[in-house]
């Protein structure tokens, strides 16, 4: 069963930028690409290295600590083709941006 969680509001994730945040103990990453907030795990299964802190160059996150890329829209690993780093599904409710944090 789904469980949509308050993480900010539309504003708060700007075009084009990553983003960190914390809900319900977990690591998020968010994102805005062409209009649309994605949300994957924050913690780049590498070393750790803070994904919300990456950055973002069009659908392309760069993990800042060790390079790693992942496409924000799916997880997909940019260079390792069975790796998909895990993505949370995003609704935005009057201008509230809300992931199901049980996906």
């Amino acid at each position: 069963m789904a469980r949509w969680v308050l993480v900010g509001l539309v504003t708060d994730f700007p075009e084009g930028e990553a983003r960190e945040v914390v809900a319900e103990g977990r690591v998020l990453a968010l994102f805005c690409v062409d209009g649309s907030i994605y949300a994957l795990d924050g913690v780049c299964p590498h070393q750790g290295g803070p994904l919300g802190r990456g950055s973002l160059r069009g659908c392309i996150v760069t993990c800042p600590w060790h390079g790693w890329q992942y496409d924000v829209r799916t997880g997909q690993h940019q260079s390792i083709p069975s790796l998909v780093h895990r993505s949370y599904p995003v609704q935005i409710r009057d201008n509230q941006v809300f992931v199901d944090v049980d996906s």
